[in-house]
């Protein structure tokens, strides 16, 4: 038999989930759930914190506070269709498959310089410690942070494709702008792994406790280099990510003989 507050955590998350406690709603008291299940007020934060870990609820303060069930906004991140420099500037794209999805999109943009560390230098295959430049964007979903992509460009590339060290947003997207100056990427490899925030993710993301991180790492390849890494971590209680193999015309007609009529 599954523990106590396993079974009120259950509950009330079947309850979130079939839209009986919708976000914003406030979860019964602690002494309301201790009566309703005879159990102690332990159990009941035991069941409560669980929730808060998946990032279903978070505790509000204030006499009008407590459990509140949070906004989920789960984005679905196609990395199949992502850079492909004949289409979209990358923001552009990610713009509108957001909007897409029927939801509002904005990003802050930040450039700064620094050292390589080993891992990211050999995906590279320059030199430890040598420079680079790291171009960052905080993407935000209707209006809360849902990712933020570091991307990382070697300091001799930088020194060819000059615009790279813009402090602003490039207009054509970099992928079309290395394309154009002689490094389309004609390949890329992509590194997806779960994990636990870092204490500056955590915050760029405002992540619950217990929340992880979908970390998303692609590097792309011209034909005789390797020209970037990007490296993305996805707040993991409203994100998915999807890479489609194939032809993705198949796929669309399925699914739409799978909607209902």
């Amino acid at each position: 038999m599954p523990p106590l507050y396993q079974k009120i955590a259950d509950e009330l998350r079947e309850k979130i989930r079939n839209g009986d406690l919708r976000a914003g709603d406030r979860l019964p008291t602690e002494p309301q759930l201790q009566e309703q299940h005879k159990v102690s007020r332990n159990t009941v934060r035991l069941a409560t914190a669980q929730l808060v870990n998946e990032g279903l609820v978070e505790s509000v303060p204030g006499r009008s506070g407590g459990m509140v069930v949070r906004e989920r906004v789960t984005l679905t991140f196609h990395a199949s269709r992502a850079e492909f420099p004949g289409g979209y500037a990358e923001t552009d794209a990610w713009r509108s498959e957001v909007g897409a999805q029927g939801h509002s999109a904005s990003q802050e943009f930040e450039l700064r310089i620094e050292a390589l560390s080993a891992e990211l230098a050999q995906r590279l295959g320059v030199e430890a410690d040598s420079p680079a430049a790291v171009r960052r964007c905080l993407r935000f979903v209707n209006g809360q942070p849902s990712s933020v992509q570091d991307t990382y460009y070697p300091m001799d590339l930088c020194n060819e494709v000059p615009e790279l060290l813009s402090p602003k947003d490039i207009a054509q997207g970099t992928t079309r702008l290395l394309a154009d100056r002689g490094y389309e990427q004609v390949a890329y490899e992509d590194e997806i792994l779960a994990r636990m925030p870092t204490p500056v993710e955590a915050k760029m993301l405002d992540l619950a406790a217990g929340t992880p991180v979908l970390l998303y790492i692609r590097t792309g390849f011209s034909a005789e280099r390797a020209v970037r890494v990007s490296v993305t971590p996805f707040a993991g209680d409203r994100n998915r990510i999807v890479n489609t193999l194939g032809d993705a015309d198949v796929i669309a007609k399925f699914r739409d003989r799978e909607e209902p009529a």
